[in-house]
């Protein structure tokens, strides 16, 4: 065997040809493997050119391997997925995520790779984008707002929720089948998100979009102590359902909020430009591959 001819072909080559193959397209294959088209169309040209053949036929639609290229797939396949086999037993990926998020989402992950050492890092939206930027974890699960300061980072939305108040369960409005932001905006509020820094939660987003201005007594960025500042009768809450919906709910009610105009979406942040390891593919992987969830 000359191993000398490996060095004629770089991976990445094989992983945009895999990638093109398997989802019918360049622009699918960039999506797929987070990078741009442009740069997925000079790898599969490069190793087209390092064949002296023409592995897909572009005027197909969806793009398609040429017929007697079909063979060179599974191999390709089989590559990365000895390398991957290979990698992946001693990564380990630093997941960031916010405390509903791990809650709900981290243990499907953990399951999915547990060839993976997964070191779970929670916090608020504001510090995971810090976390990211400065290295100390490898991948954010946290909401598009507040909107991020750095270019540095690019996003993938994962999953839209709505937003609801918590009532204490003695609360008049307890037993309604929906409020209004008109409802909730002469109550005491008690909101996801930082007491200072000033970036704007969906909560707030939702009310300042009615014209409205309502002042939080407390916020918090813990399901739990909302919870039970609301148990407590200090306020009412508003936040997404899913991270109340991973908490505790004794003594307290979920109620729509009709005209909120205004969704969580969270999403899969990654440092744009920073290289990835097979572990921090395979969880990139898990994670986008998990359906969204229904609270």
């Amino acid at each position: 065997m000359d191993l000398t001819a490996a060095y004629g072909y770089r991976l990445d080559w094989i992983v945009s040809f895999v990638a093109v193959a398997r989802y019918g397209g360049f622009s699918a294959a960039a999506k797929a493997v987070f990078r741009g088209q442009s740069r997925i169309s000079e790898h599969v040209a490069e190793l087209e050119k390092s064949l002296g053949v023409q592995l897909f036929d572009r005027t197909a639609h969806p793009v398609a391997l040429t017929p007697e290229r079909r063979a060179l797939l599974p191999a390709a396949e089989e590559i990365l997925h000895r390398l991957g086999s290979l990698a992946t037993t001693r990564g380990e990926v630093r997941f960031g995520a916010y405390p509903s998020a791990a809650a709900w989402l981290f243990p499907q992950v953990a399951v999915k790779v547990h060839e993976v050492r997964l070191l779970l890092v929670e916090g608020p939206s504001i510090e995971l984008e810090r976390a990211l930027v400065q290295g100390e974890i490898d991948l954010a699960i946290r909401p598009i707002h507040p909107l991020v300061a750095s270019e540095a980072l690019e996003h993938h939305l994962l999953w839209r929720e709505p937003l609801v108040a918590v009532f204490a369960e003695n609360h008049p409005l307890a037993a309604s089948p929906s409020v209004s932001l008109n409802d909730l905006s002469s109550l005491p509020l008690i909101s996801i998100g930082e007491a200072s820094g000033g970036r704007q939660f969906e909560s707030h987003l939702a009310f300042a979009s009615a014209g409205l201005n309502p002042e939080s007594v407390y916020r918090t960025n813990q399901p739990q102590t909302l919870l039970s500042l609301v148990r407590h009768g200090l306020g009412t809450g508003v936040t997404n359902l899913l991270a109340v919906t991973t908490a505790n709910l004794t003594g307290v009610r979920l109620v729509p909020i009709h005209n909120a105009g205004v969704e969580r979406q969270v999403a899969l942040f990654l440092p744009r430009h920073r290289p990835r390891t097979p572990a921090l593919n395979a969880v990139i992987d898990a994670v986008t591959t998990i359906p969204p969830p229904h609270p």
